[in-house]
């Protein structure tokens, strides 16, 4: 069931649940009471959405021109589509999920609705009639997917069945009511599209897909909104046909286009706070599965280890994502996430399994004007205990910002590590000029992350 399939009778709706405030709203409310009088309701269940919608349409357009009252076009067209959105459960929130242009929905309250749109946030002129209507907006958006928030259920975290990813928090954890947050992923891009929108450029795309294509263990960091997610994909899509490739995410966004793919998702516990499989349970049986590729939607605690563990045991060319603000802070993040695991390893061992396990990463930086972009490539240099060594070999130089608005800059090449030249040529992939190969350390733009 989609996420604006059910259409919701008076009693469901219940007295607060105006489509605005004032007479306007009460006009809404007696209209979609009409409404839901006049039609089947086991008969509109059976249509599909679109259809559902223009039925509803055609049947208000009926009730308004037999009842009243006299209105122009425009607002008789606005009554239309307020009452429909009201009747399908969604109300103001109807007309974004239908914008494909918008990435994300923040409702802070019945008083504040953000969205995003082209990496931009922006506060809209719409808002709930009250507290009530938005609690049962967000009761039924839970319902399709068999969850409940209440007192005692305050939080909610889950994938809807049409896509888009829900977070549900209400008081009395959130002190500005209840807040409601739908990300919908966007569709996915080739790394050519990337190269379009100012993402890398050619070079960095040559590099990339030799690494990937090589088997080098890449992570993927960055803060939340740059683009992780959507340059994984992208990476993915670079590793052969043949290949046995396993996912494993929260919340299911990758779409990988090989043909032998294994997805797997986690599960939150149950409103009795049973059944749940976490992301380390689904690594772990992940390695009984044959996997020749591992891609994690996001490391996010104990499973870091197990993932590092593979890496380092025969899983070459697994992906994965972590939050970090520069590359620096990702092996940190790591290293702190891997302690985080049930078995107590040393720091110093710690730092050997990374070393061992991550070849290359990638950072990713969200611009002050909204631009996603690889702001680094960096290889992994250091080995066994060794404090880490991070020789950078791509990065992205920023100009202060513009009088448009616009961040402006240059992307900028490094020779490469010469065992890492080595290993794309042992593996057929082909050296990009912009690079060279560094004909001893000292020719490489290298740094010690503490």
């Amino acid at each position: 069931m989609s996420l604006r399939a059910r259409i919701h009778t008076p009693e469901e709706n219940g007295a607060h649940g105006r489509g605005g405030a004032g007479e306007d709203g009460h006009l809404v409310a007696s209209f979609r009471a009409k409404l839901l009088e006049e039609i089947d309701l086991t008969e509109m269940s059976a249509l599909h959405a679109a259809e559902r919608r223009a039925r509803l349409e055609r049947v208000l357009g009926h009730i308004i021109s037999r009842e009243g009252p006299v209105l122009s076009t425009t607002e008789r067209a606005q009554l239309i589509r307020r009452v429909v959105d009201e009747a399908l459960g969604l109300g103001v929130l109807e007309p974004l999920l239908e914008d494909a242009s918008i990435t994300e929905i923040m409702v802070n309250g019945p008083d504040q609705i953000y969205i995003e749109r082209a990496g931009r946030v922006e506060l809209l002129p719409l808002r709930f009639a009250s507290q009530e209507q938005l609690m049962q907006t967000i009761e039924r958006i839970v319902s399709t997917v068999n969850r409940r928030v209440d007192e005692s259920n305050p939080m909610v975290d889950a994938r809807l069945p049409s896509g888009e990813r829900v977070n549900v928090i209400i008081p009395p954890l959130s002190l500005t009511g209840p807040t409601l947050t739908i990300r919908r992923f966007p569709r996915s891009y080739t790394l050519h599209e990337m190269i379009g929108l100012g993402s890398m450029d050619e070079q960095m795309l040559f590099l990339l897909a030799g690494l990937v294509q090589a088997k080098f263990n890449v992570i993927v960091s960055g803060a939340t909104g740059t683009g992780k997610t959507t340059l994984l994909n992208a990476l993915s899509g670079l590793i052969p046909e043949g290949e046995r490739i396993i996912t494993i995410e929260d919340s299911a966004e990758l779409q990988l286009q090989q043909s032998h793919v294994i997805r797997l998702e986690s599960r939150p516990p149950n409103i009795e706070g049973r059944g749940a499989v976490t992301i380390r349970d689904l690594v772990r049986n992940s390695l009984r599965m044959r996997p020749d590729r591992i891609v994690v939607g996001e490391v996010r605690g104990g499973e870091t280890l197990d993932m590092l563990q593979a890496m380092s045991t025969g899983h070459d060319g697994s992906l994965a994502t972590v939050h970090a603000n520069s590359a620096e802070d990702a092996l940190m993040r790591l290293q702190t996430l891997a302690s985080m695991a049930e078995v107590k390893v040393p720091f110093e061992a710690l730092r050997d399994q990374i070393n061992s396990a991550v070849d290359v990463l990638v950072q990713l930086t969200r611009h002050p004007d909204g631009t996603r972009r690889v702001t680094e490539i960096a290889i992994l240099a250091s080995s066994g205990r060794e404090r880490y060594l991070l020789a950078t070999v791509s990065r992205f130089h920023a100009q202060p910002l513009a009088a448009d608005g616009r961040v402006y800059g240059e992307f900028v090449h490094h020779p490469l590590p010469r065992r890492v030249a080595e290993r794309l040529y042992m593996a057929g992939q082909p050296l990009p000029q912009a690079f060279g190969v560094a004909a001893d350390d000292g020719q490489l733009a290298v740094r010690e992350a503490k």
